[in-house]
């Protein structure tokens, strides 16, 4: 079996465990591969295991290598979960069936452009940045609320859930706890938090989703 195989089916496990140990359905959280900087060879042991939940996190290196693999698993789900430039929004609602990186007014404009010109509509999340971290993107906290209302009355944009980063050296619940609030005061369901490093700690405090890259392909 390939060694990201047996990655994925342990990845698998530990979620499962930390669904049943938090007292939550099977099932309530998915796995997103995080796939960035693995080409198609390395990719396709995983898909023919029956994972079909992916992310990348730049539109460009995505276009070169998934509309193939869609053609061949056409029940991909693809999730961008890397900044989007206002300028990849037209190749980014074309490819991507969830961007979970809206984090500013000119994005939701943009996306609500080609949303409504392509006929085409991913799942939209919004980033927070929870740390406040200069160099990383994202929505501060307190305008987060805020943001989802405008995305939705100002862009006609469906937000259906928040996405987070901590910051590397902190204890990650508190932010995972944030989030979840968040998500509470703006009225959405879908909450993407967790790593490789972090998970287990994600589904805990009730990620929906959690993005997993090194633990299944290895390291960069």
């Amino acid at each position: 079996m390939e060694k990201s195989v047996e990655q994925l089916l342990e990845v698998k496990r530990k979620i499962a465990a930390a669904e049943r140990e938090a007292e939550r359905p099977d099932g309530s959280a998915t796995l997103v591969a995080v796939s960035k900087t693995f080409d198609a060879d390395a990719i396709h042991p995983v898909l023919e295991a029956g994972q079909r939940v992916f992310g990348e996190n730049r539109v460009q290196e995505a276009q070169g290598k998934w509309p193939a693999l869609k053609q061949e698993f056409p029940d991909i789900e693809l999730h961008l979960i890397g900044p989007l430039q206002s300028n990849k929004a037209k190749e980014a609602v074309a490819l991507f069936d969830v961007i979970e990186t809206v984090d500013r007014e000119k994005i939701a404009a943009e996306l609500a452009k080609e949303i409504v010109r392509q006929g085409r509509a991913p799942k939209l999340y919004v980033q927070v940045n929870t740390g406040s971290e200069p160099q990383k993107a994202g929505i501060e906290p307190r305008q987060a609320v805020e943001f989802v209302k405008r995305c939705r009355d100002v862009h006609n944009l469906a937000i259906e859930g928040l996405m987070c980063i901590p910051p590397a050296e902190e204890n990650p619940g508190p932010h995972f706890a944030l989030l979840e609030k968040l998500a509470r005061e703006a009225g959405v369901e879908k909450l993407s938090m967790g790593m490789s490093g972090d998970y287990d700690i994600a589904v805990a405090f009730g990620a929906t989703s959690v993005r997993v890259g090194s633990a299944i392909f290895g390291a960069r």
